[in-house]
């Protein structure tokens, strides 16, 4: 089944603005010439029920909603995928937020515009039919965590955690590839879960027939960004390792959601498949940039590192390794904890190896930046996670 797609086209021709004028070293300059600025950014913009973001960005809204704006405004990437949006079918939140948030300047910051909006169903919130968490019940009626559970990706109804991609650039939709469906099982050598003692697979038949392996999903978004050829985007928002019990399923998750990116960049991937049954991987000449919240830190946590190893040591992958002054201040001031509590690399921009990138960064204000307002103090003002951005040069 084919996944069906909403493509917003936000308010257009309007020209691009240098961000306001603001001293903080956190806001970087444009990017140089022939370069484009992708970017994610986890903004947990999730709400606990259906419509409650949709109300929220309709209504008055909210500092966070206005934080993150002007984050998106300060930075002014040209492709930028949102995690943590809670989907709907029309479209309508990611238009909403585009018009009544990034285009209203922020204190002092100017607004933005995107022309070109991509959203898509996601798995989370999407009821399976089957006992997928192991209580022994399939719960079918949403709004509950047992009903999460069983569901093909943790939600409390359909499009929780839901993505978009926002683009200057236009997005081209005839040639999206969707990876919603694909079963989990097969995933050739998938580390499906088994249970501790004994062996036996922790998932029934029933539940390994219908299980997905996309959490939300997997997406291939092309982008013409003016150059020779577009740019892939390759979406995600893999499971978190956590919040499972010892048979460590969210764990083993984790990995081959991101091992997906693994086999879709390698010569032989003729056992993927997308939601239209076209089967194989991406092109070996096409240029790519990997985005997303993986959820995953090759050096610590409580994830299995092996996947994002390979991943980022993919012959066909660049590492740019991101860096902010308040990152690197966090982690002074935490160096005492193993690993450093809170953080974790888990928000990823990794372009293809052949493509020239400049600039990289991550918007983590420190403490003596005046933009710290944004990021700083709990409850996080905007988001639990940070906007990481790379220049790339065009293909």
């Amino acid at each position: 089944m084919r996944s069906t797609a909403t493509l917003v086209l936000a308010s257009s021709g309007v020209p691009r603005m240098p961000a306001a004028s603001v001293v903080s070293p956190s806001v970087p300059g444009p990017p140089g010439p022939g370069e484009v600025r992708f970017a994610t950014f986890n903004t947990a913009l999730t709400r606990p029920a259906a419509e409650a973001l949709l109300a929220e960005l309709a209504g008055p809204g909210g500092a966070q909603l206005r934080n993150v704006a002007e984050i998106v405004q300060r930075v002014r990437p040209d492709v930028l995928l949102v995690n943590e949006f809670d989907h709907d079918p029309d479209g309508i939140g990611p238009r909403l937020f585009q018009d009544r948030y990034l285009s209203v300047g922020h204190r002092g910051a100017r607004g933005i515009e995107y022309p070109y909006v991509y959203t898509a169903p996601v798995n989370t919130g999407v009821a399976s039919g089957v006992d997928l968490d192991g209580d022994g019940r399939a719960v079918t009626e949403p709004g509950s965590a047992a009903y999460a559970g069983d569901a093909f990706g943790f939600g409390l109804f359909p499009g929780q955690y839901g993505m978009v991609l926002f683009s200057r650039y236009p997005i081209l939709t005839d040639r999206v590839r969707t990876f919603r469906t694909f079963r989990w099982a097969d995933l050739p050598g998938a580390l499906l879960p088994v249970r501790p003692g004994t062996g036996a697979p922790f998932h029934s038949e029933e539940a390994l027939e219908v299980l997905r392996l996309s959490s939300k999903s997997h997406w291939d978004v092309p982008v013409d960004v003016g150059g020779r050829r577009p740019v892939h985007v390759l979406a995600s928002h893999p499971t978190p390792p956590a919040f499972d019990g010892p048979e460590r399923r969210n764990v083993l998750r984790n990995h081959d959601e991101i091992r997906f990116w693994v086999d879709y960049l390698s010569p032989d991937a003729g056992h993927l498949y997308d939601d239209g049954g076209r089967r194989g991987g991406l092109a070996p000449e096409a240029p790519f940039v990997v985005a997303g919240d993986l959820n995953a830190d090759p050096a610590a946590g409580d994830g299995h590192s092996k996947a994002i190893t390979r991943l980022l040591e993919h012959p066909r992958v660049r590492d740019v390794e991101p860096a902010s002054r308040g990152g690197l201040g966090a982690a002074a001031l935490d160096a005492g904890a193993a690993p450093p509590e809170g953080h974790l690399r888990a928000d990823y921009v990794l372009p293809s190896a052949e493509l020239p990138v400049g600039r990289a960064g991550v918007f983590w204000p420190a403490a003596d930046d005046p933009l710290f307002r944004l990021t700083g103090d709990h409850p996080f003002p905007s988001s639990d996670h940070r906007l990481v951005w790379v220049d790339v040069g065009r293909p």
